[in-house]
């Protein structure tokens, strides 16, 4: 596991070696997810990417089982 200090600016620097398997560079965009303890940083490859992976997280929210239950005979047209 490599390692990385936060500065006083909140600011890392990722190691090299995992820029280059990554591919990530200078200008790139992340995103950050939370699960659990971990974060989790993804390359964003274009803004596109960012808004589909945004809108399938709020809509992964509504298909709990008690989502399914309380729709379960509503009618929808």
């Amino acid at each position: 596991m490599l390692i990385a200090r936060i500065n006083a600016k909140g600011q890392i620097t990722i190691p090299a070696s995992i820029r280059k398997a990554a591919n990530m560079n200078a200008g790139d965009t992340l995103g950050f997810e939370i699960k659990g303890e971990h974060v989790i940083v993804t390359k964003i490859n274009s803004p596109a990417d960012a808004y589909l992976k945004g809108i399938e997280e709020a809509l992964d929210e509504w298909s709990s089982p008690e989502d399914d239950a309380a729709w379960n005979g509503i009618e929808t047209n």
